[in-house]
């Protein structure tokens, strides 16, 4: 799998990153053949997962111990002050199997409220820069759904990375997302893409096919294609799968027949975005 440079670290990831969700309520044995294939198979390096993720660290420590000096694993922390954040980050390295995190991210950053918490007196942050002295965590990141609130973090700390949705139908539907990577790419971030492979928002009593996902997905691998050469064909490192296997192995073979949009490809997009009610539409 192709592998791209993230930001200023020198590391290089696979263009797709293992979403630690896919092995959520999952048997051991069934994670345990996911992750191996998915590195010895499928040539993944990039793992992420969060503890509001059900049970998804406890079943990929095991899981990722065989192989985790050769991944670049990356977590998460829903938590906005320093104390609960220490607590968490703790609790993950433990449940993780692992002495350090290569990324830790804050998670899903909305409001501007988070972002003064976080970045105020007691802050989530201070644990986050403590850490990274004690080599807890390699490197600084954050995941948001707000373009204002990931707009504020880029220009008031330098993280090293950002995760981001860069998906087809908010760009094009909800204009959202442009401003964002506009920002990380000046500043030389580490570009991560949330969601590459959302359609839309479930439909109120419908019924859902995928139960690890709270939006729509793609509904065939051509769809997946077309979303993945989408955000593939932007300046990011890699986009991470949703939480399914077949879903992960259908962004896998995606990106192995990765080739840049055309114009007229991504007009197409648009257009068909224009009928779908984006994810993340913009305020």
């Amino acid at each position: 799998m192709e592998k791209r440079k993230l930001g200023k670290t020198g590391e290089r990831l696979s263009v797709v990153g293992f979403g630690g969700i896919a092995v959520m309520d999952e048997e051991p044995s069934v994670a345990g053949q996911l992750v191996a294939t998915a590195v010895n198979e499928r040539g993944i390096n990039y793992f992420d997962v969060a503890p509001s993720y059900g049970n998804a660290e406890e079943r990929l420590g095991p899981a990722l111990e065989p192989y985790r000096n050769s991944v670049f694993l990356a977590c998460k922390t829903g938590k906005r002050n320093a104390k609960d954040a220490e607590a968490e980050l703790t609790t993950s390295l433990e449940r993780l199997r692992t002495d350090h995190f290569d990324l830790y991210q804050l998670h899903a950053v909305t409001t501007m409220e988070d972002v003064n918490e976080i970045l105020g007196p007691g802050g989530a942050l201070e644990t986050f820069v403590r850490a990274r002295e004690k080599g807890l965590v390699r490197f600084l990141g954050f995941s948001a759904h707000s373009e204002e609130a990931a707009l504020a973090l880029m220009d008031q700390f330098a993280f090293d990375t950002i995760l981001f949705p860069i998906n087809w139908v908010c760009w094009h539907k909800g204009k959202f997302g442009p401003r964002v990577l506009e920002r990380a790419s000046e500043k030389g971030m580490g570009i991560l893409a949330l969601k590459t492979m959302a359609k839309r928002r479930w439909r109120e009593g419908e019924q859902r096919k995928w139960s690890k996902t709270w939006y729509s997905p793609v509904d065939s691998f051509e769809e997946a294609l077309g979303a993945v050469r989408f955000t593939l064909s932007k300046p990011i490192t890699a986009g991470t799968s949703p939480g399914h296997a077949q879903l992960l192995w259908w962004m896998c073979d995606a990106a192995d027949q990765f080739t840049p949009i055309t114009p007229k490809e991504d007009a197409e997009l648009s257009r068909r975005a224009q009928k779908l009610d984006p994810i993340f539409p913009q305020a």
